[in-house]
């Protein structure tokens, strides 16, 4: 079971208390600007006290404030693509499991308001702040939540809620990067014991405990995070009688996106893959795809065949020109096999694909995002040797935001 979403970052900063002034800190919205954040997390997960496995995940979201209220609130869309690795290896690619939509409203103090329906983001109303000047070494409390995913784990179709009060403290003025933020440290313990949820269909939870400790490292001027970090442990006893624990920590960082040029990038795209044999170039509402038709691998293995390396050699070019986006690879098969196997042969080729371009240098593994759709959207009948060719592909997605 993934303990999923903790927006996190971690980096040392250089305390400058002796110029520190009282501060008044706001969450800042303008309609049309588009920002995304990057965490990962790294825990360690045991069952009835034993060792279960160790997980990192990767969670990449993008959001777009889509209009202001005259209060300053600020309307948020985003996207929540949730990865984790398929080995420890420092060049291993990130796999796709489950990708979320939201839409809020977020007060300047930093509350939501946000339908029941929605997932994800899973930690809401941290960090709040109070309606006054705050000096280094003020402190002051305020309510947040956590709401997770039990469909898979539990059976649970609905966000499961965790609430709790956060501790904050104002440490003062930092350096961070050459800029000037505000290190601000929380802290929350759980100790929950709730009723049955509506439904479940594995378990429930009748007893959570544990704490959270983390560093926010606040932008004032932007009025948005840099960067935080955080420590967790938690621990949930379930009906059945069992035990779940979870130990890590998670980092990450935020920064503004720019729209995406994709005609430009499009442009420059088709203008470099020339004449390659079954690639072409679209743009949609993800940003600029890249498609390899019949990108060619031995048969029902991920060894590519000679020759097909340069072709992604030359993408990998490409891709470099644009290092402030991060890409997608899909893998996609022919009708042929199990749904299953194709699922399997689909994401591993796309693995392959996507290490390879790290390798290239078109980018660090943590902007790469994988996925595999078998044979699930075809471009063509799998009804001729040639249409089977054109079904097994790869795109490759420079992504809007």
């Amino acid at each position: 079971m993934n303990r999923l979403t903790r927006t996190a970052v971690t980096l040392a900063a250089t305390l400058l208390f002796a110029r520190a002034e009282a501060e008044t800190f706001v969450h800042r919205f303008e309609a049309g600007s588009m920002f995304r954040a990057l965490t990962v997390v790294d825990e360690t997960v045991y069952i009835n006290r034993r060792l279960s496995h160790r997980a990192t995940i990767l969670n990449r979201i993008t959001y777009k404030v889509l209009e202001e209220r005259a209060d300053g609130s600020g309307l948020l869309s985003g996207e929540f693509r949730v990865s984790s690795k398929a080995d420890a290896g420092a060049g291993a690619a990130w796999v796709t499991e489950q990708l979320y939509d939201s839409e809020y409203w977020e007060t300047p103090a930093g509350r939501f308001e946000i339908g029941a329906e929605y997932f994800m983001p899973v930690v809401r109303h941290v960090p709040t702040f109070p309606a006054r000047e705050l000096d280094p070494g003020d402190t002051w409390t305020a309510p947040g939540e956590e709401r997770h995913d039990f469909r898979e784990d539990f059976g649970i179709p609905e966000p499961y809620v965790i609430p709790f009060d956060v501790s904050y403290t104002y440490v003062g003025p930092a350096e961070l990067d050459g800029k000037e933020v505000h290190l601000i440290e929380g802290s929350y313990a759980v100790f929950h014991e709730p009723g049955p949820p509506r439904s479940w269909e594995v378990a429930y939870p009748v007893r959570i405990a544990g704490f959270s400790e983390l560093r926010i490292y606040w932008n004032a001027a932007e009025g948005r995070p840099e960067r935080y970090d955080e420590s967790f442990r938690f621990v949930f006893d379930l009906s059945t009688g069992d035990s779940v624990e979870y130990r890590g920590v998670a980092e990450g960082t935020y920064s503004e996106a720019t729209p995406l040029d994709r005609k430009a990038v499009a442009d420059e795209l088709r203008e470099a893959l020339g004449d390659i044999e079954g690639a072409s170039v679209a743009e949609d509402e993800r940003g600029v795809s890249v498609t390899l038709e019949n990108l060619r691998f031995v048969a029902d293995s991920t060894r590519l065949l000679p020759g097909e390396e340069a072709k992604l050699a030359l993408i990998a070019e490409v891709l470099s020109r644009f290092p402030e986006r991060d890409v997608l690879v899909a893998g996609h098969t022919a009708l042929a096999g199990t749904e299953e196997q194709r699922m399997s042969l689909s994401l591993a080729r796309a693995r392959t694909v996507a290490e390879l371009l790290a390798e290239l240098g078109a980018r660090t593994p943590d902007r790469i995002v994988v996925e595999g759709y078998g044979a699930e959207r075809p471009v063509a009948p799998n009804d001729t040797e040639a249409n089977m060719a054109r079904n097994r592909r790869v795109e490759i997605v420079i992504l809007e935001n």
